[in-house]
């Protein structure tokens, strides 16, 4: 997800250096310092009272990203992936990931589904997609299957993966691979707006996955361009938004996979944001309420938010 670009969120947090052009915190706040990097195959956005853990901060994405990332073979992720011992010695970063990224699938009845890799690269997302041209959203909705609500898949691979970390180890049936792709943005945007809370207001977007302390206004962008969808103001909570129009490619295809199809969700909603006290949370029932559709989406939404419809209608929880 893009927090500036036409996909997702945009955060307004003061930056002194560009006062035109960047975010702006709550009125009459002292500015907050800002550090831009690309990483995760999309853009961070580190904002902090207090210059001085900019640096570790940023060091903690892009360690955490390096190691979660399945599109590296030499990750962690991927090693684990590929490791075929049922029971694997991981560290704690993975581990708590992982355990996050299961905690996702509990708390939405398994539609944010980590175990569905194999799919995802069956529907040609096997590799980054960056520099890969985006299908136009109307080109794509134009060429989409019937619409239906995605449901939870019957054998609910998830279940069967284990964090044990007593024994430093992931337990998870031969054939079970994981996708960190979604879950991680969220985890890794908490993990970095913990190293920064402690010197005042701050704020973490991941690619539009955002974990903000202290009094924030965030603009939901609108996935058909325009002016934003709504204005959001967040205080020691988080948001994040999950749309069809963040990666589509061929002629209907995008990485929010119905889990009970293994193939790319059409269900009416076009994105989905959410409210919630962390980031890992929010993304979470964000993806959520995208895949359950424009009847059941709201109840994926118990902290706010809002579905944007594929008439461009705008329905608020």
């Amino acid at each position: 997800m893009t927090g500036s670009a036409a996909h997702g969120a945009e955060l307004r947090a003061a930056a002194p250096t560009r006062p035109s052009t960047a975010p702006r915190a709550a009125a009459l706040r002292a500015p907050l310092h800002e550090l831009q990097f690309p990483t995760m195959g999309t853009r961070v956005r580190l904002l902090a009272s207090d210059p001085s853990p900019l640096p570790n901060a940023r060091a903690e994405v892009e360690q955490l990203a390096a190691r979660l990332t399945r599109f590296d073979a030499h990750s962690e992720l991927c090693a684990l992936n590929a490791d075929p011992r049922p029971v694997v010695p991981a560290s704690a970063d993975l581990r708590a990931a992982v355990r996050a990224a299961l905690r996702a699938a509990g708390r939405t009845g398994g539609l944010a589904d980590p175990t569905l890799l194999g799919p995802l690269e069956r529907a040609g997302y096997g590799a980054s997609l960056a520099g890969v041209p985006r299908t136009p959203l109307p080109d794509a909705l134009a060429a989409a299957p019937a619409r239906r609500a995605a449901r939870p898949h019957p054998g609910a691979a998830w279940r069967s993966v284990a964090v044990d970390d007593s024994a430093g180890t992931i337990a998870r049936p031969p054939g079970v691979r994981l996708d960190l792709g979604g879950s991680a943005k969220g985890f890794i945007a908490d993990r970095a707006a913990a190293l920064l809370a402690s010197h005042g207001p701050c704020a973490v977007d991941c690619g539009g996955d955002m974990r903000v302390h202290g009094a924030h206004e965030v603009l939901v962008a609108h996935p058909f361009g325009g002016e934003p969808v709504a204005a959001m103001e967040l205080c020691d909570a988080a948001v994040a938004t999950s749309g069809v129009d963040a990666r589509l490619w061929g002629a209907a295809d995008h990485h929010l996979l119905d889990p009970a199809t293994g193939r790319p969700a059409w269900t009416g909603v076009v994105s989905a944001t959410a409210l919630a006290p962390t980031a890992a949370e929010a993304e979470a029932l964000a993806k959520a309420a995208l895949l359950a559709g424009p009847v059941a989406g709201r109840r994926h939404l118990p902290h706010g938010g809002l579905l944007v419809l594929e008439d461009g209608a705008v329905v608020r929880a």
